[in-house]
């Protein structure tokens, strides 16, 4: 399932662009050398995707918890759920409730210190104002945390959110050099493929959980592998 976290980033980062552009078109950059421009560019992905790998490896420790006490397939298929049924719940619905009231104060903090090193032009700005990036409200980033939940251990959750972090580089990358390049027609072409690739992640993590038996895409669980192996003794 690790492999679905790069595309997840890559089709995200059209979103990401939208919610997050703002803060790209906003760094401080030095264009008048490339090299350096590029090394602070570097730097802001390097922060973003720090803050994804802590982030993954706290839910990825919860789900190996989880999967401990064996509930690692029931979590995947709940998640696999959850993650069509978020898709499927019409955004206005979904707007009436504010799922982040409770960290709000945390994230008007990191909102703060965003915006003060922003002004800033110092070697560790860009990491800074990557790594808070990480840390704000984003749909998208809340399915790709659900994801890493369900990974076995934390070194994977961690992995997953690495890999979905690293597939929004491409167009974050190319919205700070060209700022904004989409027309709305093509924006709202791949707006609509998000959820639609979305349901299909969630439908493999259902099929994954139900062990049907199937090599990398829905093993069987650990229980009938050792009840086979001691039929065959």
């Amino acid at each position: 399932m690790l492999w679905s976290a790069m595309i997840f980033g890559l089709l995200g980062s059209f979103h990401c662009v939208g919610m997050c552009g703002p803060i790209a078109f906003m760094l401080p950059v030095d264009r008048s050398n490339s090299t350096k421009k590029l090394f602070q560019v570097f730097s802001y992905h390097f922060g973003r995707i720090l803050a994804y790998a802590l982030i993954g490896l706290v839910f990825g420790l919860v789900g190996k918890g989880l999967y401990l006490f064996g509930l690692q397939q029931q979590l995947s298929i709940a998640i696999g759920v959850l993650m069509i049924v978020i898709v499927l719940i019409p955004i206005k619905t979904f707007n009436a409730y504010n799922f982040s009231k409770p960290i709000y104060k945390v994230i008007s903090k990191v909102k703060s210190a965003l915006g003060q090193a922003l002004k800033k032009k110092t070697a560790d700005t860009f990491m800074t104002i990557g790594f808070l990036n990480g840390f704000l409200p984003c749909g998208l980033v809340y399915m790709a945390v659900f994801a890493s939940l369900a990974m076995q251990n934390a070194v994977q959750g961690s992995l997953y959110m690495m890999l979905f972090g690293i597939g929004t580089i491409p167009l974050m990358t190319t919205a700070v050099y060209l700022g904004k390049f989409l027309n709305s027609n093509i924006k709202q072409r791949i707006q609509k493929a998000i959820p639609v690739f979305v349901i299909i992640i969630g439908v493999l993590f259902i099929v994954r959980g139900l062990g049907l038996g199937i090599p990398y895409v829905s093993p069987a669980p650990i229980a009938d592998i050792a009840s086979n192996a001691i039929d065959c003794h």
